[in-house]
């Protein structure tokens, strides 16, 4: 999945450099968690946010949030648990949440922001390991998106999905040290 070529940076969450006040996806919790909470929760290590902005702006156009997860290794399918240590537990990357403001829906910014997502969350595997990023869709539109982009389901859980990192690395063209 090639990225596409969008006027947008992308940059970590700064409190006072990125005008937050106006985003508004269509999802007031993804809204009013950019707005109320990514700041503290930067500010507390519990979330690493990354803000999409136009050229020469500061408005946010889009962003998504990174952090750890412990994923029991009886929740993925058989296939892929067949390929990792016997842990009871597997480290993973959570992709918390990924939202694109209204007016620059639709134009590729949410598959950029996911590239983006995926490539730091490979990178980050040279010094903390993760086998897979792992996502709960929000609603079954954000469930097809993210099946789209080569996400599983995982069983029994419809919308929580997974990648492997060995599938991001084929992915993105990376290499994960």
């Amino acid at each position: 999945m090639p990225a596409p070529k969008l006027p947008y940076s992308i940059e970590p969450l700064e409190r006072r450099r990125h005008a937050r006040a106006t985003f508004s996806c269509g999802r007031p919790e993804l809204d009013d968690y950019l707005k109320d909470r990514a700041s503290q929760d930067v500010e507390r290590n519990a979330a690493a946010v990354f803000v999409a902005l136009p050229t020469a702006s500061t408005d946010v156009a889009g962003y998504y949030s990174l952090s750890a997860l412990s994923v029991p290794l009886s929740d993925l399918p058989a296939t892929a648990a067949k390929k990792l240590p016997r842990y009871p537990n597997v480290p993973a990357t959570l992709l918390g949440r990924l939202a694109v403001d209204r007016r620059y829906q639709r134009q590729g910014l949410g598959v950029f922001l996911l590239l983006d997502a995926l490539a730091r969350a490979l990178r980050a595997t040279s010094d903390v390991g993760s086998v897979a990023v792992v996502v709960d869709a929000i609603d079954e539109p954000a469930r097809a998106f993210y099946e789209r982009c080569e996400f599983i389901a995982l069983p029994d859980q419809r919308r929580r999905l997974f990648l492997p990192m060995k599938s991001i690395a084929k992915m993105i063209g990376g290499r994960r040290r």
